[in-house]
């Protein structure tokens, strides 16, 4: 073993002793494992390297896939396999199927429903769960609230609220913002969000939105009605699509006129009219909530792309600056971006960075963004992992995946005389398990 490899080896086996707060997953107590395979093998990163391979089933799973349609899918996907052994998300299969299952092998046509029997068989043991947590080093993670179902994990949940999404764009749906928020109008409190690929599959709504007046009083119902002391935060999309700039009374009401004809310039109206107003409301409760938002995923008819164009990080700046007495915290998804946003996360003290979030959560970009990070941002402006995990077999992958890109970049570090090994450690501590404490209120068991 080289001098760098035994580096990068200690520096591994000190991270495995960082704790870590996973600050954003979609995990459900009703199944916080895995329920089979289908959930390892068909989380919706790897179904875009089968699409890829050109498996020819592109939607995302059912929430509750039934065993009809979870076997159909595994038995459609598996002959796919052998042309997606080179990704770094298959990659994360593997880690989980050896560490958590004992599983080396190749997976088959013969042999998958040996596996499927395995995951089932330990998803029915209640302790399974956290024993996963425990072994990934999380002390506590975030999730949707909606996911909370009869509070049996709160003492390792934290919870965030994912209700309307007034700036994420939807393909070929130019409404869409009246649409999210007209919908939560009609509802008595917070439920699940709408899809990021929707499309025109919406029911109708009772109350529509029609003048200035409905506008406003659903904005004030959304933010009478957000759970505070519940919820950590709200995370939201901004699409970067949209044109973000500032919309008079009479263009909003204008372009109100205009829904059934919109066009992408009045979607850029009700988006940009609605988020001031539901920013200049939630700005009242900026010592209890904080506004996350994902930022350079964009849809496609099935999944999302990565775009993000040089004016909305401005753009996002100005809206930011407005709302001083508001928490930002940015998910990124455009590896290109990272430096305008640290370069704003420097000057601006309510805007804090997150995370490598979809498209970001490959091993040369993630090497990219920590770097980056490390060299621009204070440890206190920046959280270093979240595993946007719809199970804790991944939440626990994604741990391992991150630990290693981490310890190679320190491992950099170290060789140039920037940090020590301890010091190296003690801010990979910083931004793995107290930042997120302090820009957040997670609370570690």
């Amino acid at each position: 073993m080289t001098p760098e490899e035994k580096l990068v080896t200690t520096l591994e086996e000190g991270l495995a002793e960082v704790p870590l707060l996973d600050i954003h997953t979609h995990l459900d107590a009703a199944h916080m494992a895995a329920r089979g395979l289908h959930d390892i093998l068909l989380y919706h990163m790897v179904i875009s390297d089968l699409v890829s391979a050109g498996c020819p089933s592109r939607a995302r799973l059912s929430e509750e896939p039934d065993d009809e349609e979870a076997r159909t899918r595994l038995s459609e996907a598996i002959p796919y396999l052998p042309y997606i052994q080179n990704t770094s998300i298959f990659w994360g299969v593997r880690i989980i199927l050896r560490d958590l299952y004992g599983w080396n092998s190749p997976i088959t046509a013969d042999n998958w429903q040996q596996l499927d029997a395995l995951i089932r068989s330990r998803a029915a043991d209640p302790a399974w769960p956290r024993h996963i947590l425990q072994r990934a080093g999380i002390r506590r993670t975030g999730t949707e609230l909606w996911r909370r179902r009869d509070e049996r994990y709160d003492d390792v949940l934290q919870y965030a609220l994912e209700w309307a999404f007034f700036t994420r764009a939807q393909w070929g749906v130019n409404d869409i913002p009246l649409y999210e928020l007209e919908r939560a109008w009609n509802q008595p409190g917070p439920g699940a969000p709408l899809p990021v690929t929707l499309g025109e599959a919406r029911p109708p709504l009772a109350r529509t939105l029609r003048t200035l007046d409905d506008v406003r009083a659903a904005i004030s119902h959304y933010v009478a009605n957000i759970p505070y002391g519940q919820v950590l935060s709200t995370a939201q999309h901004i699409s970067t699509a949209i044109n973000y700039r500032a919309v008079s009374d009479e263009e909003m009401a204008a372009a109100l006129s205009r829904r059934d004809q919109a066009t992408p310039a009045e979607r850029d109206v009700y988006a940009s009219f609605i988020l001031e107003a539901f920013l200049s409301e939630l700005e009242r409760h900026g010592d209890e909530i904080v506004y996350q938002f994902s930022f350079g995923a964009e849809p496609l008819p099935f999944e999302t792309g990565s775009q993000l164009r040089a004016e909305t990080v401005f753009e996002v700046a100005a809206i930011v600056a407005r709302h001083p007495q508001l928490r930002f915290q940015v998910f990124l998804a455009s590896a290109h971006a990272n430096q305008a946003l640290c370069t704003l996360a420097r000057e601006l003290p309510n805007l804090s960075l997150a995370g490598y979030w979809w498209h970001n959560f490959f091993p040369g970009v993630m090497r990219q963004v920590m770097g980056e990070r490390l060299d621009m941002l204070a440890t206190n402006k920046q959280v270093g992992f979240f595993s946007d995990a719809y199970c804790v077999d991944w939440a626990y992958a994604k741990t391992v995946l991150v630990r290693r890109q981490l310890a190679e970049v320190l491992a950099q570090k170290v060789a140039q005389r920037q940090y020590t090994v301890d010091e190296a450690l003690a801010i990979a501590r910083q931004i793995l398990f107290e930042s997120p404490q302090s820009l957040l209120g997670m609370r570690p068991q």
